[in-house]
């Protein structure tokens, strides 16, 4: 029995890929190897994933909805973890389309597959720009998140609401998972330890959002993973004590669920770029500039169902995940040491 896994390719999507075949699954890979980044970054992950004899993979959009059906005639995954999306915030402020495509219609297609082929659990990736204007924090799984500040957000929540359809009508087991800005090694060059880190090293200004004083529960791409696959292997199930009086968000009659995974402990970003200097053994110049459109001030996960329902906590600190991180960047691409 085999995982299908989109966006196999990606920053989050390789390092589940890489857990799962570890834990001797079989992994049906998809992506479409889009060139929104460096296409080649991509084709360096998939490269390491095909060297495992668990790993197939397939070349496909998940928007094509003539070929979708055809991934699963040919797979009949019993499991699927849908990564695969249009990701940045203020890249959907200039591409919406690209957004719709990938986040809506491609979602879309996925349900349709586990329909129609008794997949026995689907877990798919949500985000915490859902919490968009709220400032309760730490953020709730629990709470209303009605008001999203960037389409890229609104994609996201529409993919939680569109889940939980298809686990009301059709019994399909469905998980979401808000990740909570996550970094680390082989990560995408538009995210800010990307940007900084390779910034600096070329002896150009970074620009600092919100002057810096932005808070982010930063997450470590191996943490992420890791709550990814336990909760990969436990389908929910309908909650007994759901009311439609007083509907709870994270939870459903339906077998449907979502969780929050965050560390839990949020790092002003100057802070986390003062992590990366000493890191780096280089000063940063700040070029400070105020909140860009779709932005937040502060972010923070509560994970307190996560942790409950599957023995969850983060383990990697911000100072132990931006050294992995650099150590990796110098490797990948042969910088040597100050």
């Amino acid at each position: 029995m085999s995982v299908l896994l989109t966006g196999a390719a990606g920053f989050i999507g390789f390092h589940v890929a890489q857990r799962l075949l570890a834990d001797g699954e079989r992994v049906v890979g998809l992506d479409n190897l889009s060139d929104y980044y460096d296409p080649s970054l991509k084709q360096a992950r998939l490269d390491r994933l095909r060297s495992d004899p668990g790993f197939a993979f397939e070349r496909v959009d998940v928007s094509d909805r003539a070929a979708m059906p055809e991934v699963f005639r040919r797979h009949r995954p019993a499991r699927v973890v849908h990564l695969a999306a249009q990701a940045g915030v203020r890249y959907s402020l200039q591409n919406p389309h690209a957004y719709v495509d990938a986040n809506l219609v491609g979602f879309v297609n996925v349900l349709e597959g586990c329909r129609h082929h008794g997949v026995e659990h689907l877990v798919f990736a949500s985000s915490s720009s859902v919490y968009g204007a709220s400032t309760r924090l730490p953020f709730s799984v629990h709470d209303n998140v009605d008001h999203p500040l960037s389409l890229y957000a609104a994609t996201k929540k529409a993919n939680e609401l569109m889940a939980h359809t298809y686990a009301h009508l059709y019994g399909l087991p469905s998980t979401g998972l808000r990740f909570f800005t996550v970094y680390g090694p082989w990560g995408r060059p538009d995210m800010a330890l990307f940007l900084f880190t390779k910034t600096i090293l070329e002896d150009r200004p970074i620009d600092v959002f919100n002057e810096g004083r932005m808070q982010r529960d930063f997450t470590y791409v191996d943490d992420v993973a890791e709550g990814i696959v336990r909760v990969l292997a436990k389908p929910p199930a309908s909650d007994p004590a759901w009311s439609g009086d007083r509907p709870d968000p994270g939870t459903s009659r339906a077998p449907y669920r979502i969780y929050n995974i965050g560390n839990d402990r949020p790092v002003e970003l100057l802070r986390y770029i003062e992590v990366l200097e000493r890191c780096l053994g280089k000063r940063a110049r700040m070029n400070l500039l105020p909140m860009q459109a779709g932005d937040v001030p502060a972010t923070r996960a509560d994970i307190a169902d996560l942790e409950r329902d599957f023995g969850y906590r983060p383990r990697t600190s911000v100072e132990e995940g931006v050294a992995r991180f650099v150590d990796w960047y110098r490797d990948y691409y042969r910088v040597p040491q100050s």
